[in-house]
């Protein structure tokens, strides 16, 4: 028996030392960006973080960190497409945008902060992230130029297609609302 426990023993301590990272690959994940990831912001704006920005502002931040991606004004290139599309929704080649699909404003900040840029996505500072959604947004003739985006303007913004979803009225996923 006693064979049997040093056996289990030196098999686990193989299989544990196996696990031991041995390429130098990685990085230890910093304070800063735990907590970024720990931002979780629903479509009312609740959690959203303090910071603010306009399309002013932010049409730097896109020129520098989004247009390579998505053209110069939004339109799409390796990207998709963050302008246009409303009315295609319905027909037979739709556009789905930030302008044509998108229903609530504080989730294309959501997106953004987390997953953009796509090369280095969760980088950009809150105010950057507020600063290229309202650009986006004026973009999309959806807000003003000057008009500042922050934690408590940003959940007010009535996207267009704000009213082309339907409550999924399934309970195990909270009525969230799916495309008509």
């Amino acid at each position: 028996m006693m064979t049997l426990r040093a056996g289990v023993f030196v098999w686990l301590a193989v299989v544990l030392g196996a696990q031991v990272p041995k390429y130098g690959v990685g990085r230890a994940v910093s304070a800063e960006e735990i907590r970024n990831y720990g931002v979780m912001v629903g479509a009312d704006g609740k959690g959203l973080p303090v910071g603010s920005g306009t399309a002013v502002e932010g049409k730097a931040v896109y020129a520098a960190k989004c247009e390579r991606c998505h053209g110069a004004k939004g339109e799409g290139g390796i990207g998709s497409a963050l302008v246009g599309g409303q009315g295609t929704l319905a027909t037979a080649k739709p556009l789905k945008t930030v302008g044509s699909y998108w229903p609530y404003a504080t989730t294309v900040w959501d997106y953004v902060h987390r997953a953009m840029p796509f090369d280095r996505s969760g980088t950009l500072k809150y105010d950057e992230v507020y600063s290229v959604v309202a650009y986006v947004l004026f973009l999309n003739g959806i807000v003003e130029e000057k008009q500042v985006m922050n934690a408590s303007t940003l959940p007010k913004v009535r996207m267009p297609n704000r009213d082309g979803f339907v409550r999924d009225p399934r309970p195990d996923v909270g009525g969230s609302g799916s495309p008509r």
